[in-house]
Formats: C-alpha cells, structure tokens, sequence
C-alpha cells in the first residue's frame, strides 16, 4: 500500500520534482509515480550527467526522508554495503564476560551475535531508521555477484543476517537504483524494478532546467547555451556534456560575466563544458567557431508558394 505522504497523482509528482528543481517530462514522472505507489524499486538507466542521481536526492528531500547513498564499485562487498559485526567489541566482551566468571560458551557465543555489535552500513541503514530513500548509485560498477544481495531487499524489503535473523523494514524504503550502462545489470535485478532510461533532454527542457537552476542568466545567453549544447551532442565527441555540464558552463560564463556567446569565450570556457582533452582540442577553434555561427544565425523563415 502506498504512503499517504507520497504523491497522489502524476501530476503531483511533477509538481514534487519541480520544487526540487528537477524538470522531469511526462513518461519519467509517470514512471516515479508508479514506483512510489506500487512501492517498487525505481531502476534508471541513462548516460552519464543525465540527472538520474538527482531524482534520488530531489525525493528525499520532497518526501522529507533521510537520504541513504551506497555507491557501487568494483570489489563491493556484503561487509561494505549491508553490515559487519564489530569483531573488536566481541572480543572485549568475551574478555569480560571470562574475567567476571563466565564459562559457559555456548552462552558466549549467543551473547557476541547481539544487535550492538552490529555496525550497519547503507543497506542495513536504509531498513531500520526512519524513512528512506535508499539510492544504489552506478549498480553497472559492482561486481556481478554483488547483485544478488540485492534481491531479497528489492523484493521483500529485508535482510537475512545469519548470526541474528531477519530484519524487516518498519516502512519500505524508496529505492532508486542508478546504472551508467557500462555493463549490462541482471535481469533478476530489472524484473523487480519499474524501469526507465533518462536521456538527454531535448532542447524545452534543458532550457526549462537551466531556468531553473541558473535563474540569473541572460535569457539570450541562457537560449545559446542550450542551443550550443544541443548541437555539441550532435558531434562525434567520446563524452557528450550531460546537463550538469550545462549548468555549469552557465555558471561559469555568469561569473565570466557574459552577455552572449563569441569564440573567444567559447574557447576559453571549453573545459567546463567538456572532460576530455581530445574532445577539447576537437572542438576549440574552427568547429566551437561553426557552431557558434549556426547558434547565433537567424532562423530560417519558410517562404509559401
């Protein structure tokens, strides 16, 4: 059943992603109100810079929770990413249960397994606590086998420790998981998930976005920007600049105190927008100068026969 608190409608989560500051279209937030509702993990896929991780931070805040992140990498393990037992207090307790006469082991062992030798980690967190959101950030950069610890938390919001037993959430948490597809992620993990791939905004949106988070920018600037942006990601470039990118060449060309696009802006702001050297030095002078041309021209008005 979902919680009251969450938003009732679709139209209601985009009104709850815009106060954060996130512009989302139509299918995404149909897509967050479903997760929401149905009370199912929110799998989002997408190119790097696309504002998945945002939605993460963008809900916390919106539902009032406690934001709880586990950033993925390669060698994550159980003992990072759920829990481990405080093996230095175990021992410090077996040494004191032996000093004041205690011999029955079996009665110490039972008495090490206790939940205050637990040290919890953001799995683990995310069940017990106050409510959550629990953000799996970049899934694509965990090990393989690390997934299938995941399961019995997407599915039944609970974690098996077999020292102490199963711990249930009290309230589910949100879950989002994010994957730059840099491999493919499981399908056991997909199939408990709602799925949606955030791509690139087109040109409304990131104009709608760079409005909103970038509200002191020249509206003819913050216009060439976009269009500047969009035509970039037309290119053949290793990295195309994702929208933080945009907000901040924004930024810097705010506090460069520009009105307007020229090269010479263009070329010495370059590093800003783009995180490779090569798609730099690709860009930078004749082809920043050609698209800058096209940015700036008039629009082609359609002559009727």
């Amino acid at each position: 059943m979902a919680d009251a608190r969450f938003p009732a409608s679709v139209e209601a989560t985009e009104q709850l992603l815009a106060a954060g500051g996130y512009v989302a279209d139509r299918a995404l937030a149909t897509t967050v109100h479903l997760a929401l509702t149905m009370g199912r993990p929110l799998f989002l896929e997408g190119e790097p810079g696309t504002g998945k991780t945002e939605i993460a931070k963008v809900l916390a805040s919106g539902l009032g929770r406690r934001l709880v992140r586990l950033q993925c990498y390669d060698g994550l393990d159980l003992a990072a990413a759920a829990y481990e037992w405080n093996h230095a207090r175990q021992l410090m307790a077996i040494r004191l249960a032996e000093a004041s006469g205690e011999t029955d082991r079996r009665a110490l062992e039972a008495g090490i397994y206790d939940r205050r030798f637990l040290q919890e980690r953001p799995l683990l967190s995310a069940l017990t606590g106050s409510p959550a959101v629990l953000l799996i950030d970049e899934l694509d950069r965990a090990d393989e086998p690390f997934e299938a610890f995941l399961l019995e938390i997407l599915a039944d919001f609970q974690l098996s420790i077999p020292e102490l037993g199963t711990i249930h959430a009290d309230v589910p948490p949100v879950v989002v998981l994010t994957s730059n597809r840099t491999r493919e992620v499981h399908d056991a993990i997909r199939r408990r998930c709602l799925y949606h791939w955030v791509d690139y905004p087109d040109a409304l949106r990131e104009r709608a976005i760079l409005d909103r988070r970038a509200p002191g920018l020249p509206p003819k600037l913050s216009a060439q920007v976009v269009d500047f942006v969009q035509r970039v990601r037309q290119g053949d470039f290793f990295k195309y600049p994702g929208v933080a990118e945009t907000i901040d060449w924004a930024a810097a060309l705010s506090a460069l105190n520009a009105k307007e696009l020229d090269a010479a802006l263009v070329d010495d702001t370059l590093g800003v927008l783009l995180k490779y050297q090569d798609d730099i030095a690709k860009l930078r002078g004749a082809e920043a100068a050609k698209l800058l041309q096209q940015v700036k021209a008039p629009p082609t008005v359609a002559v009727p026969f």
